[in-house]
Parts: structure tokens; C-alpha cells; sequence
């Protein structure tokens, strides 16, 4: 289940050979408007993302999760009438993937200061599940709030990477 506060980064490396950041391969990082378009924006960025890196076999996991991130993201963090197009609204909510050897992290920025909360879905409810679908496809998932002058707060996925 998901983590908060000042050990929110502990489950990155649980159970993984400790790193140094000068281990981190690469990252990428796009900004997404306050539309729920934006979904299909962060999926395309995945899929471009995880190729370049030669990850194209984690796709459908990855975008699944970064889908579920996201939508989170524009539903509850973004007020209703800051949706819209045309607005002059542009808020942090921004999508990070972040690379290392042998992990991989995905991690949606939002201007809301609440944590996330997971569902209790019914058979027929059409919201609710998430939460539920990030902690199965992933190795780890957690959140913590922004520090200092930034406002809002972070919620990452971990994938462990396939060995070469």
C-alpha cells in the first residue's frame, strides 16, 4: 500500500542493492495540461520515453499505472472550472520518469496538498479501482508532500527492470 511523509522513499530501495545518484541513467520529465486530454498526452510520452530507453516490453504496465497517476491528478487535484480550454490556468502537474539500472519510477507533481486515497469500488462502479491497479502492477507505489515554497505533492510508482 502506499506510503507518506519522510520514509516515503524507503520502499525504492527495499529489497534492491543501494544505489548512488550518480547511478540514475537517465530521466525525462513533461508538463500536462489541465485537461483530462492530458492522459493520452503522458501515454504518448511514456511510449516514447520507454523506447528510447530500449523498455518498450514494460509499456503496458507503465501506461496503465502513469493512465491511473495522471487521472487522479486531473480529477482531484485540479479544480472543475480550471479544466476547461482556454483557461489561463497552468498548474504543476507535471509526469516524471526517472531510469536507474535496475528500477524504473514514475512520478505524477499536482498542485493538491491532499494524499491520495484509495477506492472501495463495487462490482458495477466505474471509479474506485486506481489505487488498487497502481499497487498490483507495480513493485512499490507512495506519495509525499512538497517542501519549501513548492505547494502540492508527488505520487510515485517503482518498477523493478527486467536483468539484461
Amino acid at each position: 500500500m502506499g506510503t507518506e511523509g519522510s520514509t516515503v522513499l524507503s520502499p525504492l530501495w527495499r529489497g534492491l542493492p543501494p544505489i548512488d545518484s550518480s547511478a540514475i541513467s537517465t530521466s525525462a520529465s513533461c508538463g500536462l495540461p489541465p485537461r483530462f486530454e492530458a492522459v493520452g498526452t503522458a501515454r504518448k510520452f511514456t511510449r516514447s520515453t520507454l523506447g528510447q530507453w530500449n523498455l518498450n516490453g514494460l509499456f503496458d504496465e507503465v501506461a496503465l499505472v502513469v493512465s491511473e497517476l495522471v487521472t487522479n491528478s486531473m480529477r482531484y487535484a485540479i479544480p472543475a472550472d480550471h479544466r476547461s480550454v482556454g483557461t489561463e490556468y497552468e498548474p504543476p502537474v507535471r509526469l516524471h520518469l526517472l531510469r536507474w539500472t535496475s528500477r524504473l519510477v514514475c512520478a505524477v507533481r499536482d498542485p493538491s496538498e491532499a494524499s491520495p486515497v484509495a477506492g472501495e469500488a463495487g462490482a458495477g462502479d466505474e471509479c474506485g479501482r486506481g489505487l488498487f491497479l497502481v499497487e498490483q502492477f507495480t513493485d512499490a507505489w507512495g506519495w509525499h508532500p512538497l517542501a519549501g515554497a513548492l505547494h502540492g505533492k508527488v505520487v510515485w510508482a517503482l518498477f523493478r527492470l527486467p536483468r539484461d
